[in-house]
């Protein structure tokens, strides 16, 4: 039987650095159960160190959505450390501020795909934050994602493989002062 939700009864809560050790684990569940048809990849099997890794910087920030007290989903990230922005070496003109805030993950369990709290648990990411760019890898396998971001205002500027055993991710960047008009409705 398909289940219909709606996002109305979605808390946002807002977690930093000091928090990690209280939702790692709210983490790598709502991770387990998005990926459970593909938790044997080796790759998959890597979350706990990068949720460690991520959330390890001084800057890191999550968000994570709960329908009462059952986590539904989470976006996390990190300020990218000025003069490493990674993504420079895809545009033949980077902008005069090229303050980068690395979007990490964008993870919604299955029962609560495609009711909009994707889009709310990014907006309410990146809505302040104070870094002039975006940036994220979207694995090209799941060209249905990667439009969502376009359509969320991100363009694909490039291609990375930032490990040997990753996808050829797509990189797409976002201008944040744009992030806010881009936004249109549209459901993940």
């Amino acid at each position: 039987m398909e289940h219909t939700l709606t996002t109305a009864t979605i808390e946002l809560r807002h977690y930093g650095h000091d928090d990690l050790q209280q939702i790692r684990q709210t983490l790598l569940d709502v991770h387990a159960d998005a990926y459970a048809d593909e938790m044997e990849d080796e790759f998959n099997q890597r979350f706990p160190w990068f949720v460690d890794h991520w959330g390890g910087h001084p800057g890191f920030s999550c968000v994570i959505g709960y329908d009462e007290d059952e986590p539904v989903g989470f976006a996390y990230g990190a300020p990218a450390t000025p003069g490493r922005e990674w993504w420079r070496e895809h545009v033949s003109q980077p902008p005069a501020d090229s303050s980068t805030f690395s979007f990490s993950e964008l993870m919604i369990r299955p029962k609560w795909r495609k009711t909009g709290t994707g889009e709310r648990l990014h907006a309410a990411l990146i809505g302040a934050r104070p870094e002039a760019l975006a940036v994220l890898l979207v694995d090209p396998d799941h060209p249905k994602v990667q439009a969502l971001y376009e359509r969320w205002g991100y363009e694909k500027v490039g291609n990375r493989q930032p490990f040997p055993d990753s996808p050829n991710f797509s990189v797409m960047l976002l201008q944040l002062h744009l992030a806010t008009s881009g936004q249109n409705g549209d459901t993940a």
